[in-house]
C-alpha cells in the first residue's frame, strides 16, 4: 500500500488524459469489473478517431455502399441520413466518409461500435488495410532502411550536392539514337560529356506525381542513364527518403527489385515474388491489390538474363499464377497484371530501347556530371589542396579523361588512381591514356589486397598476387562480356577459377562488388569499363598462346594462330557490331601494346618489344583508308571513329597529331582523305579546339560534308563559312539539322553561294529543329524566294533567336516577308535583314511588326534611305513598342524632323538601350532635341553621334541632360566639331555625372584649355573608364595637365592620346604619372612625334610603373 501511493497520488492530480480533442480514457476504471457506460461510449469513438485517416483513405465506393447497408441493418441510419452522405462533399468518397463519421459521432456510442464492429468483421481488401495498414508500413520502412545501411555504394564519398537526389533528373521525349545503338562511353564520348540540350529538370520527389494540375500520376515511369551514372544510388536515395517520409507520402508501399535478384528464378507469380523478397510482409496480396498505392521497382534492366518479349509474352493477369520470370515483368510493365501498381524501371539506354515507347508514360534521364561537378567532387575527396589541384590539372590537359569523369563512378576510380599514384610518387608520371589508367587502377587493387606479413612485399610477391587475383577475374569478364552477362552468381565465379573468399573480402573488393538480398547473393565488377579492361587482359594473354577463336561459343572453330590473327578477329568483331558492344575492349586491347600501359601489369600480360605495336598501329590505319586520293566517301560510322580512339590509346597519333594541328591553324582545305576524315570525325569528339566552337571554314566541300555529317550533329557551334557551298550542300544540313539527335545551337554559312533552293532546304529544317538558336547566312544569294521560305519557317519555329541576313539581295518582297514574321514570332531576339536600300513605302510594314512583336528585337536598317518621313513612322511605333533594344540607323539621311520624332519617341520609350544615329544629317537643332529627351529617358544606355555635324550649340545641350541623366554609358561625338568651349561643358557635367563610362572625343577639335578642362574634371570623376581624345591638338601643355589628373583619378582605364601633338615632354608626363597610377590598362601615344629613341625610352618607363598596361607607341 505504502509502495503505491506514490503513483495514487500521482493518478489523481489528472484522473483523465487527453486523447485526441475531446476523447478520454479513464486511467482509475475497475480492470476486474463491468466497463461503465462513460467506458463503453468512449470506445468506439475512440477507434473512429484513431482509423479516421485510413477511414478516409481506404474507404471505396462498393465497400461504404456495404457499409451503409450493414449501418440500416442495424438501425443507426435513416434513408435521408442515406441520401445525404451519397450526395455529400460532392460525390467525393473521401468526404462521403467524413459525413457518414459525423453522423455515427451523434450516434454514440452505438453508430461508432457498429462501424467497428463491421470493419473488424470484414475480410475485405479495404478493411484489412484499415486495421493494419499504419504497423504494415512502419515494419517494411524498418527493414528497408536495415537493408540500405548495409549495402554499399562506391559514391559514398560524394557530398551531398553531388548526388544523384541531389542532382535530379531530365525529363526526355524519347531516346535518342545515339543512346539506343551505341556504347555506353561511346555515347558519353560523342557528346563530350553533355547531355542534351533544352530538357526539362525533374526533382526526385516528383518522379511519381503528376506534372501538372490536369495530368495524372505516370503508372510506368523509366529512367535511363549509362552505366556508372547513378541509377541505383538513385533508387537507393529514393527508397531511403520514402521510407522517412520526404518523398511520396501518398504512396504506401515501396517494393525495391533488382533484376539481378530475378536471374536466379526461373517461374514465379507476383505474391510469391514479394513473399521471397519480403518475408515481413505477411499478405502480398493486400500490398498489390490496389486498395492502397503500391510503387514496384525493377532496377538495372541490362543486368536481366532474358529478353524480354512484348510481342510474344503470354498474358498473365492472376497475381498468384506462376509464370517465367520474363513474362511475369511484361506483364507487369504491360499493365495485364497488377494494373493498379505504379511501375519504375531503370536502365542503360540500350536496353531500354526493348520496352515499347507506348508503355512508358514518364521517361527520365540521370544527368552525369559537369566538369564544376568533378571539380567540387575532386576537392571534397581530396583535402590536400596540391593533390587535388595537381589531378585537376591533369584532367584538364587530357581533357579525354575529363569527358570520362562526368560519369561519377568513372570520376572515382579516377580519383583514387591518380591520388595513388602521386602519393607514390610514380616514376613514369601520371595515365594519359584510359588503358595505362586502367592498369593502374587494377595493379594498386591487386597489391592493396594481397596478404601481408610483417615483411615488406617483394616484388615477386606482388606479381604472384597480380596473376592470382586478375588472372580468373580476366576470364571471368571476358566470357561475361561476349555473352552480355554482367552480374555473377558463384557458380559462375567458381566455374571461372575465381576465389569466392577473395571475392568476399578485401582482396579484390574494389574490382567486384558483392550484392546481396533476400533472394540471391551476386557479384559484379565495379564498373562496366574494369569489366573491359580485365577482358582485354585476358584476351591479350590467352591471344598469344590459343590456336581456336577465342570469341567462339562452341569448343571448337576455324584455327587462329598468333597474337596477330586474333588481333585482327577482335577488331573484325568490333567493326561488324553494329551496338559497338566491343569498342571499349578493343581499345584497351590496342592499348596493352603500349609499353607504359603493360608494365604496371607485366607479371600478368608480360613483356614485349615494339614490334607489335608498330605493326598494330600500321594494322589501325590501314583500317581507315588510304591518306592520300579523294576526299570524302560514305560517312564515317562511329565504329571507325573507335579505330582512331584505338590509335590514341596505342599512342600511334602521327596521323590523328598531323590532323589536329591543321584544324588548329586552319590549313585543312584539300587534305581531308578518308583516313583524315576519320581523324577529323575522332578530333570533333575529344579536341579541346572544338570544345566551344568548331570552326570548319574555307576546308569542306559536299564530299567532305556528307562523310563528316553523323559527327557534326554533336557540335554545338558551327563555322561552315566561306565553304563555297551550293544548294546540294544544304539539303545535307537541313537533314542534319532535322536530326532527332542534333545538338547544334549556333551555325553559321556566312559568305558561302546559297540560293533559294538552299535556303528551301533550310526552313524545311527549322520546322522541326527545336535545338538551333542561331543563324548566320550573310554574303549568300538566297534572294527574296529564298527569304520568303525561311520567313514561313520562322513563324513557326519559336526557337531561333538570331538570324542575319544580310548581303543577299532579299530585296522589297523578301525585307516585308521577314518582317512580317514579326507579327506571329515571340521568340526573335536579332534580325538583321537589311542592307540594300530600305524603301520609304517599305518602312510602314516593318513599323506595324516593331508595335506588334512581343520580342526584345536588335533592328539594323544601317545604309538604307529611311529620311525624315521614314522616321515618322518608325519613331511612332517606338512610341508603343516595349522591347526593342537595340536600333542601328547609321548613314539614312536622318534630319532635323526625324530627330525631333526620335526625341519624342525617347521621352515615352522606357525599352530601348542602344541607339545609333551615326553619319546622318541631324546638326545642332536635332541633337538639342534627342539632348532635351535624354535629359527625361532612363533607359538609354548607348547613344552614337559621330559625323552629325553637331557644334557648341548641341554639345552644351548634351552636357546639360548628361547633369539629370543616370542611365547613359557611352557617348560617342566623334568627328564633330564641338571645339574647346563644347569639351568644356562636358567636361563639367562629368564633374557631377556618376554614370558615363565611354567617352569618345576623336577628331573634335578639342585643344590645350579642353584638355585641361577635362583633367579638372577626371580629378573628381570616378566613373569614366574610357576616354578617347584621338586626333586632337591638346599639345604639351594639355598633357601635362592630363597627367597631374592621372596621380589622383583611379577609375580610367583606357586612355587615347594619338595624334595630338605631345611631343617628348607631353609623353614624359604621361610616363611618370603612371607612377602613381596603376589602374590604366591601356594607353596609346602613337602619332606625337616622339621618335623610335624616345619611343622606346617612354615605352619602358611606363612598363616598368605599370607592367599591366599595354602601351602602343
Amino acid at each position: 500500500a505504502e509502495r503505491r501511493a506514490p503513483y495514487e497520488a500521482l493518478l489523481g492530480r489528472s484522473e483523465r488524459v487527453t486523447w485526441q480533442r475531446d476523447c478520454y480514457m479513464d486511467l482509475q476504471s475497475n480492470p476486474g469489473g463491468p466497463p461503465s457506460k462513460s467506458d463503453r461510449d468512449a470506445h468506439g469513438s475512440v477507434w473512429v478517431h484513431q482509423h479516421q485517416q485510413q477511414l478516409q483513405r481506404f474507404t471505396t465506393a462498393s465497400f461504404l455502399r456495404r457499409m451503409l447497408s450493414h449501418l440500416r441493418v442495424q438501425e443507426l441510419l435513416s434513408v435521408v441520413d442515406e441520401m445525404r452522405v451519397e450526395d455529400g462533399g460532392g460525390r467525393q468518397v473521401e468526404e462521403q466518409v467524413m459525413t457518414l463519421l459525423s453522423l455515427l459521432a451523434s450516434r454514440a456510442p452505438h453508430g461508432p461500435d457498429a462501424l467497428q464492429a463491421f470493419v473488424e468483421n470484414s475480410d475485405s481488401h479495404e478493411a484489412r488495410l484499415i486495421l493494419t495498414h499504419d504497423h504494415m508500413v512502419k515494419e517494411h520502412q524498418t527493414m528497408l532502411l536495415q537493408r540500405l545501411a548495409s549495402s554499399r555504394d562506391r559514391m559514398y564519398n560524394a557530398p551531398p550536392s553531388l548526388s544523384s537526389a541531389s542532382r535530379g533528373l531530365l525529363l526526355v521525349d524519347g531516346l535518342s539514337n545515339l543512346q539506343q545503338k551505341e556504347h555506353d562511353l561511346m555515347q558519353v564520348n560523342t557528346a563530350r560529356g553533355s547531355g542534351r540540350i533544352h530538357l526539362r529538370s525533374l526533382a526526385l520527389a516528383r518522379l511519381m506525381e503528376p506534372l501538372t494540375r490536369v495530368s495524372s500520376s505516370p503508372r510506368v515511369s523509366l529512367t535511363v542513364g549509362v552505366a556508372g551514372i547513378g541509377k541505383t544510388a538513385l533508387v537507393r536515395q529514393f527508397v531511403t527518403q520514402w521510407c522517412l517520409r520526404k518523398v511520396c507520402s501518398d504512396i504506401s508501399f515501396v517494393l525495391p527489385f533488382s533484376f539481378w535478384e530475378l536471374n536466379s528464378l526461373e517461374k514465379v507469380s507476383a505474391e510469391r515474388l514479394v513473399r521471397l523478397a519480403f518475408p515481413h510482409l505477411s499478405d502480398p496480396s493486400l500490398v498489390l491489390s490496389g486498395a492502397c498505392r503500391t510503387l514496384l521497382i525493377f532496377d538495372g534492366l541490362d543486368e536481366f538474363r532474358c529478353r524480354l518479349n512484348f510481342s510474344d509474352a503470354s498474358t498473365c493477369s492472376d497475381p498468384k499464377k506462376e509464370v517465367s520470370v520474363e513474362d511475369l515483368v511484361t506483364n507487369i510493365i504491360r499493365g495485364n497484371l497488377l494494373p493498379d501498381v505504379s511501375v519504375w524501371l531503370t536502365s542503360r539506354s540500350a536496353h531500354a530501347a526493348l520496352i515499347p515507347v507506348g508503355l512508358v508514360d514518364r521517361l527520365t534521364e540521370v544527368p552525369g556530371f559537369t566538369s564544376q561537378d568533378v571539380h567540387m567532387f575532386l576537392h571534397h575527396c581530396l583535402p590536400e589542396r596540391d593533390t587535388a589541384g595537381q589531378v585537376w590539372a591533369h584532367l584538364e590537359s587530357h581533357k579525354f579523361l575529363m569527358v570520362m569523369s562526368y560519369i561519377p563512378c568513372v570520376c572515382q576510380i579516377v580519383m583514387e588512381t591518380l591520388r595513388f599514384l602521386l602519393q607514390k610518387g610514380s616514376p613514369d608520371g601520371l595515365p594519359r591514356t584510359c588503358t595505362e589508367l586502367y592498369a593502374h587502377f587494377c595493379a594498386m587493387n591487386a597489391e592493396a589486397g594481397a596478404p601481408r606479413g610483417r615483411e615488406p612485399m617483394r616484388t615477386e610477391q606482388v606479381q604472384a598476387s597480380q596473376r592470382k587475383l586478375l588472372g580468373p577475374l580476366g576470364r571471368l569478364a571476358f566470357y561475361g562480356l561476349i555473352k552480355h552477362k554482367y552480374t555473377f552468381g558463384e557458380q559462375d565465379l567458381r566455374a571461372h577459377g575465381v576465389d569466392l573468399p577473395s571475392a568476399q573480402g578485401s582482396h579484390g573488393a574494389a574490382l567486384l562488388v558483392r550484392e546481396e538480398s533476400a533472394i540471391f547473393v551476386a557479384y559484379r565488377f565495379a564498373h562496366l569499363t574494369v569489366q573491359e579492361f580485365l577482358a582485354a587482359t585476358f584476351y591479350h594473354v590467352s591471344s598469344k598462346r590459343a590456336i581456336f577463336d577465342l570469341f567462339s561459343e562452341s569448343a571448337m572453330s576455324w584455327p587462329k594462330l598468333g597474337f596477330q590473327n586474333h588481333f585482327r578477329n577482335a577488331l573484325q568483331r568490333s567493326q561488324q557490331d553494329d551496338g559497338g558492344h566491343l569498342d571499349v575492349l578493343v581499345r584497351f586491347l590496342a592499348g596493352l601494346l603500349s609499353p607504359s600501359a603493360a608494365k604496371p601489369l607485366a607479371a600478368l600480360v608480360g613483356k614485349d618489344d615494339c614490334s607489335q605495336q608498330v605493326w598494330a598501329g600500321g594494322f589501325l590505319q590501314s583500317l581507315l583508308g588510304p591518306t592520300g586520293g579523294s576526299e570524302g566517301g560514305a560517312a564515317v560510322s562511329l565504329r571507325e571513329v573507335n579505330l582512331a580512339y584505338c590509335l590514341q590509346e596505342l599512342k600511334h597519333t602521327e596521323l590523328l597529331w598531323k590532323v589536329e594541328e591543321a584544324l588548329s591553324s586552319g590549313s585543312l582545305a584539300g587534305t581531308l582523305s578518308r583516313s583524315h576524315c576519320v581523324a577529323l570525325a575522332y578530333l570533333l569528339q575529344v579536341s579541346p579546339e572544338c570544345r566551344q566552337e568548331t570552326n570548319l571554314s574555307d576546308c569542306l566541300n559536299y564530299s567532305t560534308v556528307k562523310c563528316l555529317l553523323p559527327q557534326l550533329l554533336y557540335c554545338s557551334h558551327l563555322r561552315l563559312e566561306n565553304n563555297h557551298f551550293k544548294d546540294n550542300v544544304m539539303e545535307l544540313l537541313g537533314s542534319l539539322l532535322s536530326a532527332k539527335d542534333c545538338q547544334v545551337q549556333k551555325i553559321s554559312l556566312a559568305d558561302n553561294s546559297i540560293g533559294n533552293l538552299g535556303a528551301k532546304a533550310l526552313s524545311r529544317a527549322l520546322l522541326v529543329n527545336r535545338t538551333l538558336t542561331a543563324l548566320d547566312l550573310r554574303s549568300n544569294n538566297i534572294g527574296a524566294k529564298g527569304a520568303r521560305f525561311l520567313a514561313e519557317a520562322l513563324k513557326m519555329n519559336q526557337a531561333l533567336v538570331s538570324i542575319n541576313f544580310q548581303n543577299n539581295a532579299i530585296g522589297e518582297e523578301g525585307t516585308r516577308a521577314l518582317a512580317d514574321v514579326l507579327l506571329v514570332n515571340r521568340k526573335l531576339v536579332s534580325l538583321k535583314e537589311f542592307q540594300e536600300t530600305f524603301c520609304q513605302k517599305h518602312i510602314t510594314s516593318h513599323d506595324v511588326s516593331l508595335t506588334l512583336a512581343v520580342v526584345t528585337l536588335v533592328s539594323s536598317l544601317q545604309s538604307n534611305s529611311i529620311s525624315d518621313r521614314g522616321m515618322t513612322a518608325l519613331t511612332r511605333s517606338l512610341r508603343t513598342n516595349q522591347c526593342l533594344q537595340s536600333l542601328n540607323l547609321r548613314e539614312n539621311s536622318v534630319g532635323v524632323v526625324g530627330a525631333r520624332n526620335m526625341a519624342a519617341a525617347l521621352r515615352e520609350n522606357g525599352a530601348l538601350r542602344n541607339l545609333d544615329l551615326t553619319a546622318n544629317l541631324l546638326h545642332d537643332e536635332g541633337v538639342q532635341a534627342i539632348a532635351g529627351a535624354i535629359g527625361v529617358n532612363q533607359s538609354l544606355t548607348s547613344l552614337h553621334l559621330q559625323w552629325n555635324f553637331i557644334k557648341v550649340g548641341a554639345t552644351k545641350a548634351l552636357a546639360h541632360a548628361l547633369t539629370s541623366n543616370t542611365a547613359l554609358n557611352l557617348l560617342d561625338l566623334q568627328e564633330n566639331c564641338i571645339g574647346d568651349e563644347g569639351m568644356v561643358c562636358l567636361a563639367n557635367a562629368l564633374k557631377n555625372n556618376c554614370s558615363l563610362k565611354t567617352l569618345c572625343l576623336q577628331g573634335v577639335s578639342a585643344g590645350r584649355s579642353g584638355a585641361i578642362a577635362m583633367a579638372t574634371a577626371l580629378m573628381v570623376n570616378h566613373s569614366l573608364h574610357t576616354l578617347d581624345l584621338l586626333g586632337n591638338s591638346i599639345g604639351m601643355e594639355g598633357a601635362k595637365a592630363l597627367a597631374s589628373a592621372l596621380k589622383h583619378n583611379h577609375s580610367l582605364k583606357s586612355l587615347n592620346l594619338q595624334e595630338n601633338g605631345l611631343g617628348m615632354d607631353g609623353a614624359i608626363f604621361i610616363a611618370t604619372a603612371l607612377r602613381a597610377n596603376h589602374q590604366l590598362t591601356y594607353i596609346n601615344l602613337q602619332g606625337n612625334g616622339i621618335g623610335e629613341s624616345g619611343a622606346k625610352v617612354i615605352s619602358d618607363t611606363i612598363r616598368t610603373n605599370s607592367p599591366d598596361c599595354v602601351v602602343m607607341i
